[in-house]
């Protein structure tokens, strides 16, 4: 098994200035920053390296996709013609 790392998120409600719902937000982004949810899910049944690599590569193109895709709208670039 690879090495476990204790993940401690927490958010103070004095740190949202007493806002429930802010400090809720402040925590699923926090849970989501440290990527939590997404360990346990790749965790929860084995899957071959391979399938991993494709898995990563092809998020890999998405992302770089969705930030040319941004540059372009934020530069009013259009590639189709």
């Amino acid at each position: 098994m690879g090495k476990k790392r204790a993940v401690n998120v927490e958010v103070k409600l004095k740190d949202v200035g007493g806002n429930p719902n802010r400090l809720i937000k402040r925590f699923i982004k926090k849970v989501k920053k440290e990527k939590i949810l997404e360990t346990v899910r790749e965790r929860r049944q084995y899957e071959k390296p391979s399938t991993k690599r494709r898995r990563l590569k092809k998020r890999k193109k998405e992302n770089a996709r969705k930030a040319e895709k941004e540059r372009n709208n934020k530069l009013n670039i259009n590639r189709r013609r």
